[in-house]
């Protein structure tokens, strides 16, 4: 669900600064310039869980970075169609299911 803002102009928010300070510990506050969004006053709070969800979003996307290096495929990998996947999902879905039957009991 999408909050709704308040929308003032560049000449409101400096005629009017003190009270959007106050205005924006309760709500972010848009500024626009010619009709356009152009800034944004949020509260302390705010602020930081943007910066905490910048910095996971860097880490995720440093993580996915490594891992596709780790995970690079190889050439044969790379030379398998949607065919060739869908058929070798097919046959270790098949493998598992005989595995996990009823009949099939591990032995330790």
């Amino acid at each position: 669900m999408e909050r709704i803002m308040i929308v003032v102009t560049a000449v409101e928010a400096q005629n009017r600064f003190g009270d959007l300070i106050d205005q924006a510990q309760r709500e972010p506050i848009e500024i626009t310039r010619r009709g356009r969004p152009v800034a944004y006053v949020v509260c302390e709070h705010d602020h930081k869980a943007l910066q905490d969800l910048n910095t996971r979003r860097e880490k995720a996307v440093s993580w996915y970075a490594n891992y596709r290096r780790a995970t690079a495929t190889s050439p044969e990998a790379a030379a398998l169609t949607d065919a060739d996947i869908d058929r070798l999902v097919h046959e270790l879905r098949f493998r598992n299911a005989r595995h996990s039957s009823p009949a099939f009991v591990p032995t330790r």
